[in-house]
């Protein structure tokens, strides 16, 4: 009998992703922030937007809390207005039962960005947080 074409490496099985495979995971902090998703509906035709809150965060990912429940493309934008940050881009990766979604980031977002957030955040961990108002 032959190899068994599924159980035979191939070149894809020596490839790994920076993105999945290789980059740090950074620890998610709990807060809580008034957030909005923006995408497209009905391929360009036109965009909406929803309102959120993010639930946890850290540089390269977020818990994002839905208000009710509707389908979310894979690729939106968020934005964060209380803290002046305006569409990070954003990649579903896990869409739960409970009004929550586990998104990653197209981009790593700044240590200066997510203290910004912290600031803003209405979660008790973060009451003490000052805002510097030389760093904007």
């Amino acid at each position: 009998m032959g190899a068994i074409a599924g159980n035979r490496p191939s070149y894809l099985s020596r490839e790994e992703s920076f993105m999945y495979d290789r980059e740090t995971r950074y620890r998610m902090e709990d807060t809580m922030n008034a957030a909005r998703i923006e995408y497209t509906e009905k391929a360009v035709m036109n965009m909406a937007a929803r309102r959120c809150d993010v639930l946890k965060i850290s540089m390269s990912g977020a818990v994002l809390g839905m208000i009710t429940q509707f389908n979310l493309p894979k690729q939106f934008y968020l934005d964060i207005p209380d803290a002046r940050i305006n569409k990070i881009g954003c990649l579903l990766m896990r869409q739960n039962a409970n009004n929550t979604v586990e998104v990653r980031f197209l981009s790593l977002i700044t240590q200066k960005e997510l203290d910004r957030i912290f600031i803003f955040s209405t979660h008790p961990a973060h009451r003490d947080r000052k805002l510097d108002v030389r760093s904007w």
